[in-house]
């Protein structure tokens, strides 16, 4: 077995599950799982019926570069969003989510074989652990860049030495964030793009949760709109990592693009026709239906908005939580142990959230994600706003 798999952490949910084993929480509470960032809205009526009219094209296999017509609604709708104009044919790339994108990636980028020292993968801490998880199967060292309240949890991309930067070969950006819901401001994703030229590194800004943002006046800018606004016009060094899962609320469906510096694009696609991660056509056209329309993703947008509206007013007096600027999730500091936290508040209200320590890793400053929880508003209203009923008669009592 390859050797590197040694050095993968457990995943959170699996030290989750052991965190919970042996206790029995109250029968007479029905369960609440605020603790994965799973989408529970309805999927769109209309992404289904495209999805069911398509069933009969599973005749055969999809092409690893998608339909023209694929690729052709993933670049309108980043025209429309983001106001940036990409070739369809030569920038974008569907994928079978972002997920196993921003995995294999990694993969095919990193160059670990040449001479000198060890390549490195920088990320935010705290962090999606496929990234941790990618950076070590591609035989590259993690650094991890943390994110506090200090920082407005955004990476301090000064903080890394310079030594660091040149070893540097991919850094990984995730805007709005998970878990804090930080957005990265355009000054701030320009600033890592002339890190990205003075060094020589690729960007990979995981862009899944752009479509999920407080401000309507204010979306969430995207790494290649900061690549057009300092002239680089191909994008170079970039790639952007979009999802119909968090947007259309469909998780299952399995679907998402990477967009970018077609120079990356290319090799990416030959990695790909080997990895073997092709997304099945009638995949893509639902995939097509969901791109094309955006006021089911508003209508989506304004259920978390309300979620944040219903439930922040219960725990604001006692817990520090405040609407995030993007994202679905508290990021709360609970001024205590966060595993403790959260193994309490399971066994006496029957419901799961997540510790924050378990997004994050320890560094030389501290682990930022220790006393933290991390709370997905994911469940209908009602049922986020029993919880966070729940979490405040918890806190009130312990």
């Amino acid at each position: 077995m390859n050797r590197r798999l040694e050095l993968l952490a457990a995943y959170p949910f699996e030290r989750l599950a052991k965190l919970k084993s042996g206790l029995t929480p109250p029968a007479k509470l029905p369960h609440i799982a605020m603790s994965i960032g799973e989408p529970k809205h309805a999927p769109p009526a209309f992404v289904i019926e495209a999805l069911a009219r398509s069933l009969g094209k599973l005749d055969s296999y999809p092409a690893t570069i998608g339909l023209p017509e694929t690729r052709a609604a993933c670049a309108g709708w980043l025209g429309r969003r983001f106001s940036v104009r990409v070739n369809p044919d030569t920038m974008v790339l569907p994928v079978t989510g972002t997920r196993e994108a921003l995995f294999s990636f990694v993969q095919s980028v990193v160059d670990a074989n040449g001479a000198g020292a060890k390549p490195v993968v920088a990320m935010p801490n705290p962090f999606y652990q496929i990234y941790e998880g990618a950076a070590l199967l591609a035989g590259a060292e993690p650094v991890f860049i943390n994110t506090t309240a200090a920082n407005r949890f955004q990476p301090d991309l000064d903080s890394v030495p310079p030594e660091v930067w040149r070893r540097c070969q991919v850094l990984f950006l995730c805007s709005p964030g998970n878990p804090t819901g930080a957005v990265l401001s355009l000054d701030y994703l320009k600033g890592a793009l002339a890190l990205a030229e003075k060094y020589d590194f690729v960007i990979a800004s995981d862009e899944c949760y752009a479509e999920l943002y407080r401000d309507e006046a204010a979306p969430p800018p995207s790494l290649l709109q900061a690549a057009l606004a300092t002239g680089r016009e191909a994008f170079q060094r970039c790639v952007t990592f979009h999802s119909l899962s968090k947007r259309s609320s469909v998780p299952g469906l399995r679907s998402g693009f990477v967009a970018g510096d077609p120079a990356i694009i290319k090799p990416y696609l030959l990695y790909r026709t080997y990895h073997g991660c092709a997304m099945p056509v009638p995949t893509q056209l639902a995939s097509i239906a969901a791109w094309n329309d955006d006021a089911h993703a508003a209508v989506n947008r304004a259920l978390y908005r309300e979620k944040f509206a219903k439930v922040i007013p219960i725990l604001a007096p006692l817990l520090d939580v405040v609407e995030a600027d993007g994202a679905f999730y508290l990021w709360p500091d609970v001024q205590r142990d966060d595993e403790v936290f959260t193994r309490e508040l399971f066994a006496t209200q029957n419901l799961t959230i997540l510790p924050g320590s378990y997004l994050a890793r320890d560094t030389r400053s501290g682990n930022p994600g220790r006393n933290r929880v991390r709370i997905s508003l994911v469940a209908p209203v009602a049922e986020c706003i029993t919880a966070a009923e729940r979490i405040r008669q918890f806190l009130e009592t312990h």
